[in-house]
């Protein structure tokens, strides 16, 4: 893996490389600029933790020399917030298309069939909750709750009177119940604004009554508007009464106000909450072509999916698989133009020369769904993206580029062993 990974060049994107003469003022740091970006492709190799990454870094010699670290074994590390702070240095200053051109410069003396390409889209579901109207107000509720006593002590006031622990029994006894009528839901959703209304407008109320005192931190700030942002939209939607009513930005988590529901339409959940990510897929090989928390369109990405395959690879691509939802007339028309086979099911009547057309439509079809989707499920299954646990949007994004990349170069390092071991035959 090492051998075909450009760590030095990555580091360098990162910004983690002192180019200049003057050294940095400062402790030395513990990890190498490449053994950093090493470390990540190492988290999501093993899919641990960092505390129980950190065990196995201080005990394994395989570890270390691969993050290009040694660590003494009477002295190990302890603190594992020292690979928290890396992640978080890298996730600022991840640029994903310059990284994605030097990996792939790397990686084309090792790739095959380079005028292929199949794309499709998917969801990597962020690690939380499914969130419902009920939960996301509760949660607005305890929270927002909690930042109004802080207020209240720091002013030196007793706190405002409201009907909290009378709507936390109601919440609780809700919750209880394994099915709920309409008019129950109704009954408990309408309680929960109200507190949730009374305590924002006592706590603004304090706010404006104490203009010279510092109530929140900024963490504290950030967090009540998030509250008050959810606030408005359940309000308005409620009083809407029009359960399938279309929220904009609508946010289900107060911890994760980035995440958008994501609606799939699949058989086992019609909608997800994470990032959803367009790829394209050229010789079993996966590159990100776009990512984004809000929902788009993915058949709208053909032609940003060629230019990008061009300016990765250096080639024209001839063969594209994709599913119906790039069957498009302007893909159709754009694939035509540039004499690009596809796997798009011919429209109209069909003509007898057409039959090795349809072969090739066929078997790439055949490819696209089987080497597409498997590579969606080693990724899931095998590199922690099932269930991307991240509390920051940066680092959630960090996680998925790292993941993706890695099922990448553990696929390339075990053809490069194959072949190895044919030559020495």
């Amino acid at each position: 893996m090492k051998k075909i990974l450009p760590l030095r060049e990555m580091a360098e994107s990162f910004g983690l490389v002192n180019k200049s003469m003057t050294p940095k003022r400062g402790r030395k740091s513990y990890f190498t600029p490449e053994g950093k970006v090493a470390l990540m492709f190492l988290k999501m190799k093993t899919q641990m933790s960092f505390p129980k990454l950190m065990e196995e870094l201080n005990g394994n010699i395989h570890y270390q020399l691969f993050c290009d670290i040694v660590i003494d074994p009477t002295h190990p590390l302890t603190n594992y917030k020292l690979l928290d702070d890396i992640a978080a240095e890298l996730a600022g200053s991840l640029k994903i298309q310059e990284l994605q051109n030097l990996l792939a410069e790397a990686w084309k003396p090792y790739m095959k069939h380079l005028d292929t390409m199949f794309t499709d889209a998917t969801c990597y579901e962020s690690e939380m909750r499914y969130p419902t109207d009920q939960k996301l107000l509760w949660e607005c509720v305890e929270k927002g709750y909690e930042l109004m006593c802080e207020a209240s002590q720091r002013v030196g006031i007793h706190r405002p009177r409201t009907k909290y622990l009378d709507v936390a029994k109601a919440n609780l006894t809700y919750r209880k119940q394994r099915k709920h009528t309409k008019s129950q839901t109704r009954k408990i959703t309408r309680r929960l604004l109200d507190l949730l209304g009374k305590i924002l407008r006592e706590t603004r109320k304090m706010e404006r009554e104490h203009e010279g005192v510092k109530l929140f931190t900024d963490r504290e700030k950030q967090t009540f508007d998030i509250i008050t942002k959810v606030y408005r939209q359940q309000h308005n939607h409620f009083r809407s009464g029009d359960v399938r009513e279309s929220i904009p930005d609508r946010i289900v988590s107060v911890n994760k106000p980035y995440v958008r529901p994501i609606v799939r339409g699949k058989e086992v959940k019609s909608v997800e909450f994470g990032a959803k990510c367009n790829n394209i897929l050229v010789d079993g090989i996966s590159f990100i072509e776009k990512l984004s928390f809000n929902a788009f369109n993915e058949g709208t990405r053909l032609a940003h999916c060629i230019k990008m395959h061009k300016r990765l690879f250096g080639v024209d691509a001839k063969k594209i698989g994709g599913d119906t939802s790039y069957a498009g007339n302007a893909n159709r028309d754009l694939c035509s133009k540039n004499g690009i086979q596809t796997s798009f099911v011919q429209k109209g009547k069909r003509a007898k020369e057409q039959r090795e057309k349809d072969f090739v439509r066929q078997e790439l079809a055949r490819v696209r769904a089987t080497a597409m989707e498997g590579s969606f499920g080693t990724q899931k299954e095998h590199y922690s993206l099932r269930r991307v646990k991240a509390r920051k949007k940066e680092t959630e994004i960090l996680y998925i580029f790292f993941g993706i990349h890695t099922a990448n170069v553990v696929q390339l390092a075990e053809r490069l062993m194959e072949q190895q071991k044919a030559e020495a035959a």
